[in-house]
């Protein structure tokens, strides 16, 4: 049914609002990374690239940088293996509890991230600390696999939700081995998943502040961490403004991956 015209124009425009309130501090911020000024004033004073050169050469920022990719990654591949396998427990499989354990597993990612850091800093200081157990990259990686194992069992779940379990039985029919099925079948089918999962789990680790900030400790500073802590230190400022506005831009690439291994094709072949 086609909308009245007068309805069309209104919904343009409000998506527009919604979109300039969504990305103009966006623009802004890419914008403030080339301003000549040390302040976040606008309009900008003037066009210089100093701010970019010295983003390059910033050692804390690139030191911050590799702390966050290695706790990204890891945390990644946690959540990779144990997400999947939780998918497949549920979805293939029934057993007593199955619903109760599907909860559990995504309860994490609606709990705020203030309550999931102060459980995880006690769990980690007043359980574990008398057993040797300090704040560190380790503690910072089990804290973001915590939520990024959902990210992963979702996007599984609703593939193999969606593949259904024909073309594994007629595989096993045709007298292929489990492996076989696997490899052959199952596999290609949630390979897109697996990807999408692996890559928005990534962002989500990278990106991550608040949990970060109660699992850390002093000597582990992420690059969420690096921008907060110097985001108003006059001599920083606008070096801040350019790893933003390079965050800003990198961020495209996993939403961009995520929607097209997510919507690829679950054709297999026996």
């Amino acid at each position: 049914m086609r909308l009245p015209t007068a309805l069309r124009v209104t919904l343009y425009i409000w998506m527009a609002l919604g979109l300039a309130v969504l990305y103009i501090p966006l623009l802004l911020i890419v914008l403030n990374s080339f301003n000549s000024s040390r302040t976040f004033g606008f309009p900008p004073t003037g066009f210089t690239l100093e701010w970019w050169q010295k983003a390059l050469t910033s050692s804390g920022a690139l030191n911050a940088l590799g702390t966050s990719v290695l706790a990204g990654v890891c945390a990644m591949l946690i959540a990779l293996v144990l997400g999947t396998m939780a998918a497949f427990a549920v979805q293939r499989y029934t057993f007593f509890g199955r619903n109760t354990i599907s909860f559990l597993v995504v309860l994490p990612i609606t709990l705020p991230g203030i309550v999931t850091g102060i459980a995880l800093n006690a769990t980690f200081v007043q359980v574990l600390g008398p057993f040797g157990v300090a704040l560190g990259l380790a503690t910072v990686i089990i804290g973001h696999a915590t939520f990024c194992i959902v990210i992963v069992y979702n996007n599984v779940q609703a593939r193999l939700r969606r593949m259904g379990t024909s073309l594994e039985e007629a595989s096993a029919d045709l007298g292929a081995t489990g492996w076989q099925t696997f490899w052959r079948v199952t596999f290609p089918g949630v390979r897109g998943a697996l990807i999408a999962g692996a890559v928005l789990a990534f962002a989500l680790s990278f990106d991550e502040i608040v949990v970060t900030t109660f699992t850390a400790g002093p000597a582990i500073q992420t690059l969420p961490l690096w921008i907060f802590s110097n985001l108003f230190r006059p001599n920083q400022a606008p070096v801040v403004n350019v790893v933003a506005a390079v965050l800003v831009v990198v961020a495209v690439i996993p939403v961009w991956l995520a929607q097209r291994f997510s919507g690829d094709s679950t054709t297999s072949r026996v």
